[in-house]
């Protein structure tokens, strides 16, 4: 795969390294400095969504299973017909029913409630859950600490023996919560191989070195357009994009993006705050696929 025409424009979008592979191996590969472990921000969503997925199999949660049920001890004092209605299933499509996200990488060092269960809840459900695509912290970290809660640890140690061990990721470092606590929105630091490996697995339907990690149902449905967001829809913590795609996708372009009818993968990383990066991958990369 030829790639000098997306390397003279790396410095201009910020692109610190990217990886292609399609079938059964790796076309490109450029790296600006040597792999190291770093914030993939928001691409932790997507991790939280396999995490979500394993304790469905293992019988912990319940899709269908009300906020008030999940979180008896959390709660407002006053609960909201659209409160009530919201469902585990609401947290993971942006369609919460908040206005505005909560949670969110400025507003976390200055919360003066460390029960961030408790302040996520509080916030008010203007919207009827499912109905309107707002993107918010909220609804990820419930997520995952719901399962934390349900599992009796934390996400990284939950993952490890199920999809990080397996996968030759070693114990990676993850953001917390004030009260220890995996914060599944965000904060999830990784090298961009490790981040690779995530969409490589999902390309082969959860299934990784002859043994399934993911339930092969809930990669398809995980990925699939749950919600409309005004763009190419959104599903269960994944992106949906152009071209028959799906994405983990982090703040300032950290991607691993799959592309189903190529059977190819890219994933990037950068520190791009404009979007060339995936601008690039448009123009110079998905044309050779």
């Amino acid at each position: 795969m030829e790639l000098q025409n997306l390397i003279e424009h790396a410095e201009e979008a910020r692109l610190l390294g990217i990886i292609v592979e399609q079938e059964s191996g790796q076309k490109a590969r450029w790296m600006l400095e040597a792999p190291c472990r770093r914030n993939v921000y928001s691409a932790a969503k997507s991790f939280t969504s396999a995490a979500v997925g394993i304790a469905l199999r293992e019988g912990l949660i319940s899709l269908d299973e009300k906020l008030t049920d999940a979180f008896p001890n959390d709660l407002p004092e006053v609960i909201s017909e659209h409160l009530a209605a919201a469902e585990v299933r609401d947290l993971l499509t942006m369609c919460l029913g908040q206005e505005k996200g909560y949670l969110m990488g400025a507003d976390r060092p200055y919360y003066e409630n460390r029960n961030w269960a408790q302040l996520a809840l509080s916030q008010p459900f203007v919207y009827q859950p499912g109905t309107h695509f707002v993107y918010n912290n909220a609804g990820p970290y419930l997520a995952g600490l719901l399962v934390q809660r349900r599992c009796g640890t934390d996400l990284v140690h939950y993952l490890m023996p199920r999809l990080f061990e397996p996968m030759g990721i070693q114990l990676p470092t993850w953001e917390t919560d004030p009260g220890g606590n995996t914060f599944g929105a965000g904060g999830l630091f990784l090298t961009i191989d490790e981040l690779h490996k995530f969409g490589l697995l999902y390309r082969q339907k959860g299934r990784w070195n002859g043994k399934q990690l993911l339930p092969e149902e809930w990669v398809a449905e995980s990925t699939r357009k749950q919600v409309d967001n005004g763009r190419d829809g959104y599903g269960y913590l994944f992106w949906r994009g152009r071209h028959d795609s799906y994405r983990a996708d982090g703040k300032y372009e950290q991607y691993t993006i799959v592309y189903e009818g190529k059977n190819a993968v890219v994933t990037t990383c950068a520190e791009s705050r404009n979007g060339n990066v995936m601008k690039l991958i448009e123009e110079y990369i998905y044309p050779q696929l």
